[in-house]
């Protein structure tokens, strides 16, 4: 769980939890918009796969992000 203030934040830190978890042995990411993505192999592969698909979605108009 994330509990650092991010920038730009004020109040109170709210709850969040990791966008990584593990099905046995296999590795998933989740979005915010409640995509999860995988499996992968391990968790440093999720990680990979997760700054893959972010960089996909800044390459993205900005009207598409925001439906």
């Amino acid at each position: 769980m994330d509990t650092q203030q991010r920038i730009g934040e004020e109040g109170p830190i709210p709850f969040r939890s990791s966008r990584f978890f593990c099905v046995g042995s296999k590795w998933y990411f989740t979005t915010r918009e409640g995509f999860d993505s995988g499996p992968f192999d391990s968790r440093e592969r999720a990680e990979i796969g997760l700054r893959r698909f972010l960089h996909v979605v800044r390459l993205l108009p900005e009207e598409q992000t925001t439906h």
